[in-house]
């Protein structure tokens, strides 16, 4: 875990890539019981210190992410993401060559608890949530594509499921491109925005993965990452 911006009010940090964002069967250390324990011990807090979970990311997708220090907090950054204010951006590098450059995409998913995977399903049926997504390409390299990819809902697996369903899959994605090979699923929380709970500020934080691992070291990434 690397912390990016702390206060009273919020803290902001960037998940590493296959560390869960809350405890679940693996029993693996989860970033919230972490920064929990982190300013459980930083401020000498008796019992457990409160931490709000208001978003997510999937297991394998690393980046930023913002916790509420107190409810009050918490609830704020909620209304935010409920009345879009709230605003991430990912980046995405696929296999293939991306003909259409900028596209808005919609679809319907449904998951399958069971098995932990999202599929495409018709709009009536039971269960099934509507994603939108916009992706922008932003260059493209041999047989590979680097996206940034904006999400208008907050669906699970919803990028990885939408890209890979209009022919173009995430490098690295086990789940949802045939052709993968074990390694880092290419997706990364690089840009988040949202007004702070307190001061009311317009709060911008931007990270980028790794440059030195591929398949981002197929691209010059470093200019998408400059404020």
């Amino acid at each position: 875990m690397q912390i990016v911006y702390e206060d009273n009010h919020i803290i902001v940090v960037i998940k590493p890539q296959n560390q869960p964002t809350q405890k679940d069967q693996s029993g693996d250390i989860d970033l919230l019981n972490e920064i929990k324990d982190y300013i459980k011990q930083k401020y000498n807090k008796p019992g457990e210190a409160f931490i709000g979970l208001v978003h997510r990311l999937d297991r394998p997708t690393g980046g930023l992410m913002v916790f509420a220090r107190n409810s009050k907090s918490a609830d704020r950054l909620t209304k935010q993401i409920q009345n879009g204010e709230f605003d991430k951006v990912y980046y995405a590098v696929v296999d293939g060559r991306i003909k259409v450059k900028t596209e808005k995409l919609v679809n319907y998913l449904k998951k399958d608890e069971q098995n932990n995977i999202v599929k495409i399903c018709p709009p009536l049926e039971n269960g099934a949530k509507k994603a939108e997504l916009i992706y922008n390409t932003l260059d493209i390299n041999e047989n590979k594509s680097l996206l940034s990819v904006k999400i208008l809902t907050g669906r699970s697996h919803q990028i990885r499921v939408q890209l890979s369903n209009i022919g173009f899959p995430i490098v690295g994605d086990m789940k949802y491109n045939k052709n993968a090979s074990k390694g880092f699923l290419a997706l990364w929380a690089g840009r988040l925005e949202f007004n702070h709970p307190v001061t009311k500020k317009r709060m911008v934080f931007i990270s980028s993965p790794d440059e030195t691992l591929f398949p981002w070291n197929q691209f010059n990434i470093s200019k998408y990452f400059v404020r």
